[in-house]
């Protein structure tokens, strides 16, 4: 049995009992065919269309486990068209104008993009696909010659690979409609970095030439970094923030810069979907909404209680998200709304609210009669979920859900609810 032919035939199986029968396949490297059968068992997760591509070579665990998955590459290549359509378009608008056109007769009218930071090429994958030239460029020879193997499997014609450094490659560059930058989050010790500066290469200190290089540039960035900070850094140059989820999880940030283009700061707050296409998309300028006043509703009597998404938690636009739904803050650090009726599109999850209670003893006992499992979760509360749970003797799960949170008036409350559908 060759190598391949075992790779195909073992797929399914777990990587752990292979490797103890490694000494029944003498002809089978392996190592290498290990290491195909785990990314291949991620990819199916992560990437299903790699996944049901037949000789597609995986990269090593760590590179597998810290690519990006289908749903959140996806976003980007939507994202790479749509400002590609927008540059299109204020060329066509501006070629009139000498200045505009002295300034920019550099940027040739056929798209091109060039991922500086290719790794593993899930990205580059995507996002070259509104181009129609694109280029990989990335260090390691090891990732260069897999995905050199790849890109033609996944019916991609337009891309050159190249082996090279991303700062010394941006220097020769020339003029690209779109650069892309994933720098790497983890310092020498393997340790992960969240300020925008510790990363490599430095954003910071390349902006400049990547300004000047690209009529917009695409940054993927930790979700742990600070974006109002990183929007400073980057020296108003920002045009857009991404949020982005999947599956409730925040995966990634997401900016746009560009000097090309002027316009007032946007942020978007996406939670995409792993199993369907259904996803939510909050977008705001921030400041535009005035501070929204602690809920005008009875608490004790609301009918529904709303919990915003990942990334609306991770964006901090509140007050933004009560004016746009209609909503009402329980309190400023609650981070959990009200509202009497049911809030279509609401980008978050929703329950109807079937008790509340104090902390009272005797009120406990009786609003918690009959439930014996329940999620909890606790916003600004005074004790954590696992202490409240050992408090109010109730296991985890089923389909009975308690907030726990605390009043503008500072009263702890339990909102006892259900998964509005």
């Amino acid at each position: 049995m060759t190598t391949a032919e075992f790779i195909r035939e073992y797929r399914e199986r777990d990587i752990r009992q292979l490797a103890l029968q490694a000494n029944r396949f003498p002809d089978v490297d392996m190592p290498y065919a290990l290491d195909q059968i785990q990314g291949w068992q991620i990819a199916r997760r992560k990437l299903p269309k790699w996944a049901a591509c037949d000789g597609v070579i995986f990269p090593p665990h760590l590179s597998m486990e810290q690519c990006s998955s289908e749903p959140t590459a996806q976003y980007k290549l939507n994202l790479a068209m749509e400002w590609t359509t927008l540059n299109s378009e204020l060329s066509t608008q501006n070629c009139r104008r000498q200045q505009f056109k002295t300034q920019n007769s550099k940027f040739k009218t056929s798209t091109r993009m060039t991922d500086l930071t290719g790794g593993f090429g899930v990205d580059f994958s995507f996002t070259s696909c509104a181009f129609t030239s694109a280029t990989y460029v990335e260090r390691s020879e090891q990732l260069c010659h897999i995905v050199e193997h790849n890109l033609p499997l996944l019916g991609l014609n337009n891309a050159t690979v190249v082996c090279a450094d991303a700062v010394e490659y941006l220097s020769t560059v020339e003029p690209q409609t779109m650069l892309f930058l994933d720098p790497a989050r983890r310092d020498e010790h393997g340790a992960k970095t969240v300020m925008l500066a510790d990363c490599t290469p430095d954003v910071v200190q390349l902006l400049p030439k990547l300004l000047e290089k690209s009529r917009f540039t695409m940054l993927k960035l930790s979700p742990m970094l600070d974006w109002h900070k990183a929007v400073d850094d980057l020296q108003g140059t920002v045009r857009e923030v991404h949020i982005v989820s999947v599956g409730g999880e925040c995966k990634e940030l997401l900016l746009v810069l560009s000097t090309v283009v002027e316009s007032e700061l946007k942020v978007y707050c996406a939670d995409l979907s792993i199993a369907s296409d259904t996803s939510s998309l909050f977008g705001y300028t921030p400041g535009s909404s005035a501070p929204v006043a602690n809920s005008t509703f009875n608490i004790q009597h609301s009918t529904f209680v709303h919990e915003p998404n990942a990334s609306i938690m991770k964006a901090g636009c509140f007050d933004e998200l009560a004016a746009a739904y209609g909503v009402s803050p329980v309190s400023r650090n609650s981070h959990l709304f009200l509202s009497d009726e049911p809030v279509e599109g609401f980008p978050g999850r929703s329950f109807v609210v079937e008790r509340v209670t104090t902390m009272n003893k005797g009120e406990l006992r009786k609003a918690l009669v009959g439930i014996e499992k329940a999620n909890i979760a606790t916003r600004n509360f005074p004790l954590t979920v696992a202490e409240l749970r050992k408090r109010l003797k109730i296991k985890d799960g089923g389909d009975v859900y308690i907030f726990a949170t605390t009043t503008a008036e500072g009263e702890h409350l339990l909102l006892i609810s259900r998964k509005y559908s």
